[in-house]
């Protein structure tokens, strides 16, 4: 279901993204505005990512086979990525270039009332696109969870991408506005060059928050506090562990966890009680937490866990010093 969610979102945002480029760097062409150019490859990139996004998105949902038995899920986060990149790379990279370009050797704009026609409908695409990833947001953050929160803690990186994307769009729509009023009303023509400066600054900014945040869950992050904690409960009221030594959770996808555990039966439990109970476990966490797609368990005593933590530290510190 959130998979289906984020691709509608995904498309919204691609649809809206090519309609504006197009007319951006349309009017950029006629009026030679700087900001207007920023804005046109700004769309062009985001175009480009979403693309990028839905060929992640499609990755990731391949059935596990043999050279991947767990899956394809993380795809969808190295082709997030890989969109942080572009981002801070090809959009922020080129807008910045052209707005120092423009502030070295400002012009006139000409023909202005094009670039404000281009501006008002490429916000009211690209707002329709921003509500759509906001409601889908909502709809999946807790009512006391703020936005930030909720992006930190997301594990669906096309969502938060969008969300990123149509963030910093908006912002550079207003701002290139600003300055496109400012370049008319105090025929100040380096206004459009610092304004694409601007636009550059943040996309940058956005590219560095997602590629932390998709960075993070591509290297393998767990899953939230709430599962964890949900997880360990349910372990808790087997009576026949008496001890819990870990609990190791991880995200192969959004909806794609991995779940090993280790925990100490105790003496009495004969192999078919510890068959029994590990069955209970299975089906009790998967019906509770259906994202958790894999789970292990390992039977292990505290005293024999201890040990394996005490040799594991030992031969880290061997390889610190080698």
């Amino acid at each position: 279901m959130a998979a289906g969610s984020s691709t509608r979102v995904v498309m919204i945002a691609f649809i809206g993204n090519a309609l504006i480029a197009v007319s951006k760097l349309t009017a950029a062409a006629i009026t030679g505005s700087s900001a207007m150019f920023a804005e046109g490859v700004h769309s062009v990139v985001d175009s480009g990512n979403q693309l990028l996004l839905l060929y992640g998105i499609k990755r990731s949902v391949k059935p596990a086979d043999a050279r991947h038995p767990f899956g394809y899920g993380m795809e969808i986060y190295f082709w997030s990525f890989v969109v942080a990149i572009l981002l801070f790379s090809i959009g922020a990279g080129v807008s910045l270039y052209e707005g120092i370009e423009k502030i070295k050797h400002p012009h006139p704009v000409a023909s202005p009332h094009i670039n404000f026609i281009v501006l008002g409908l490429a916000m009211v695409f690209e707002g329709y696109a921003f509500w759509a990833a906001i409601k889908e947001m909502n709809r999946r953050r807790r009512p006391d969870e703020s936005v930030f929160s909720y992006i930190r803690r997301s594990k669906d990186a096309p969502l938060v991408v969008v969300l990123l994307e149509d963030a910093g769009a908006m912002f550079g729509l207003m701002i290139a506005t600003l300055a496109l009023a400012g370049v008319l009303l105090l025929d100040l023509p380096v206004l459009d060059g610092v304004a694409s400066v601007i636009i550059g600054i943040l996309l940058a900014l956005a590219a560095v928050v997602l590629a932390i945040e998709t960075k993070a869950l591509l290297i393998g992050e767990a899953a939230s506090p709430r599962i964890q904690q949900g997880i360990r409960a349910i372990v808790e009221d087997d009576v026949s562990i008496i001890a819990i030594n870990e609990v190791l959770t991880m995200h192969l996808g959004p909806e794609d966890i991995l779940c090993a555990l280790s925990v100490d039966f105790a003496d009495t439990a004969s192999s078919i009680d510890v068959e029994a109970s590990i069955s209970d476990l299975e089906r009790s966490i998967k019906a509770e937490f259906p994202q958790v797609k894999r789970l292990f368990v390992e039977a292990q005593s505290v005293l024999a866990h201890a040990k394996s933590i005490e040799v594991a530290d030992i031969h880290k510190e061997d390889g610190a010093k080698a």
